[in-house]
């Protein structure tokens, strides 16, 4: 909770860091390390935790999420981490919220063939209306 967050891509600023998430080309979770971009990177839900029934590719969020989760839930709720209430809300939440972040952050089409409506309150979506529109004059992306 007293972490300080630093945005950089800056190679000697990252290896200074207790973790990196979404940058840095490197998921190595014994070193705290949660980037998807690499091409060698296939990693889902199922593939890191065999009980899980979802193949779509983690984004940054979801190996945060496949890693943290449930600690987190368990610690938010006082229950215990692999009690049933902490399980089902794990999976619901993955299932109805995360999971589109992974898909839509590794480019997988919600449907085969043109989709039949736009989505346009997703939460990728909703973060892209706070950045600067390409002919702002301040395209400081830190003030949204």
């Amino acid at each position: 909770q007293d972490a300080e967050v630093v945005r950089t891509r800056d190679p000697q600023r990252l290896a200074q860091c207790d973790v990196v998430v979404d940058v840095g080309g490197e998921y190595d979770p014994e070193r705290h390390r949660y980037d998807h971009h690499q091409r060698s990177f296939t990693q889902s839900m199922s593939s890191l935790r065999p009980d899980k029934p979802w193949t779509t590719k983690l984004s940054s969020a979801g190996l945060v999420y496949c890693h943290f989760g449930a600690r987190i839930l368990a610690a938010l709720l006082g229950q215990p981490e692999d009690g049933p209430v902490v399980t089902a809300l794990y999976d619901k939440l993955y299932e109805n919220f995360v999971e589109e972040i992974d898909a839509i952050d590794n480019g997988i089409a919600q449907a085969e063939g043109p989709p039949r409506y736009a989505l346009t309150t997703t939460l990728s979506a909703r973060v892209g209306h706070l950045n600067p529109r390409w002919n702002d004059p301040d395209q400081d992306t830190e003030v949204g």
